[in-house]
């Protein structure tokens, strides 16, 4: 699909949609429970549908009542598929999905395949590949044949890798018969992800102990999680809040010109990428370094953001390179049709300010959903053509009708 989008300033009031990272969080414990669970207010982006699919294919029933999903009690239809003696789970383009998933399928199955898109085999599994010494893992271009299971033990595992790693884990470990011990053996990265993945389990009644009572802090790097074995996830029912690392693609129209109140974001919420608002005030009258190894899902709209104001240097950059694109490098790419200047290096990312000029091509997306949105902020500058711009279903279907209700003129092909 290619999306046109004539120059204009926005206005009005708008809900921003569910936060995708609380939605895969609670449907995986609602799965776990043995009770009636309800998730409620669920978008059903591409990576929400990929983790429901998933869920149904570990046995776990439930239906989906408009943006609600229910789960039955467990005992009446927890019931294996026997014409597929090894399960397939399709994780289609979620990194979320499969990283999360696949230790709690562990525990379960000790033969299963994960199905995937090539990108999302090629950022990987290194990490459980390192420390899951009994499974094999047989990769092929759209596949994972996952054959073993996970024991008690203790893992270490690295704090600056994804924390879908460290989350997956958090999530399998209680279900197994004895205690087990994560050691984080570097500075913690993304950690407010972690914090989530606590208060999901904490909302479940799953016990994690760990080494830090004020909380967990990125600053340190000897943190350990102690989580008992045999332990049962409680009922869960909870409404999915709204969702900051889609709202700041919205919010950054208002430091363009335009005026757009956003109603239903949570001020105390865990969300890491809240921190948008602060590094928007900071980039809207200054040239700062901001560090966003913390909120790196926030990297391509602050890149594009820098670029429209007084530029910036972004360090903590270097996990970029694992995400649906190689986001430092396809930013570059379309930020140069507009005349800015890009430096990139191992772990940081310089915009130069730079007088910017109508785009000499149409917008490519990389096939990555926060690219798409991120150049979208752009037609309240020029009109813009969007390639591809169908991405945004993976964790924002209704992205560009959005801009439509507040006022944006656009044109699909």
């Amino acid at each position: 699909m290619k999306v046109t989008i004539k120059k204009s300033k926005l206005n009005g009031n708008i809900n921003i949609i569910s936060s995708k990272s609380y939605a895969h969080r609670l449907l995986f414990a609602a799965m776990l429970s043995n009770d009636c669970s309800k998730v409620s207010n669920v978008e059903l982006s591409d990576d929400i549908k990929a983790t429901l699919d998933c869920i149904k294919n570990y046995g776990r029933d439930f239906f989906i009542d408009g943006k609600t999903v229910k789960f039955s009690k467990k005992e009446n239809n927890d019931i294996l598929n026997l014409s597929n003696k090894i399960p397939i789970f399709n994780c289609n383009e979620s990194g979320t999905t499969l990283r999360m998933f696949l230790p709690i399928a562990l525990t379960k199955y000790n033969h299963f395949i994960i199905k995937a898109k090539k990108r999302l085999i090629e950022r990987g599994i290194s990490i459980y590949e390192e420390i899951f010494e009994d499974v094999e893992f047989i990769k092929s271009e759209d596949q994972i044949e996952v054959i073993g299971n996970i024991k008690p033990s203790v893992f270490n595992v690295k704090g600056n890798i994804s924390s879908q790693y460290i989350s997956g884990l958090l999530y399998a470990l209680p279900l197994l018969n004895e205690e087990s011990v994560i050691n984080i053996t570097t500075k913690l990265e993304s950690k407010n992800y972690i914090d989530m993945t606590l208060d999901v389990l904490k909302k479940s009644s799953v016990c994690i102990r760990y080494n830090n009572s004020s909380g967990i802090d990125n600053r340190i790097t000897n943190i350990s999680f102690n989580i008992k074995g045999n332990q049962k996830y409680g009922t869960i029912n909870e409404e999915v809040e709204a969702d900051f690392s889609n709202a700041a693609f919205i919010d950054v129209y208002n430091y363009l010109g335009s005026s757009i109140v956003i109603n239903n974001l949570k001020k105390d919420s865990l969300q890491g990428d809240k921190i948008y608002k602060e590094y928007f005030e900071v980039l809207n009258s200054r040239y700062d370094t901001i560090d966003i190894s913390n909120c790196i899902d926030l990297g391509p709209v602050l890149f594009a953001f820098s670029s429209l104001m007084k530029g910036g240097k972004f360090i903590g950059t270097k996990r970029l390179k694992i995400k649906e694109s190689d986001r430092a490098i396809a930013m570059k790419l379309e930020l140069e049709k507009f005349g800015v200047k890009v430096t990139i290096d191992e772990d940081e990312v310089i915009i130069d300010k730079t007088k910017i000029h109508e785009p000499v091509n149409e917008i490519d997306t990389h096939n990555d959903h926060r690219i798409a949105m991120s150049m979208a902020m752009f037609s309240s500058e020029y009109d813009i053509v969007i390639n591809n711009a169908e991405v945004v279903n993976k964790s924002y279907p209704k992205f560009f009708d959005d801009l439509e209700k507040l006022g944006a003129n656009i044109t699909y092909e």
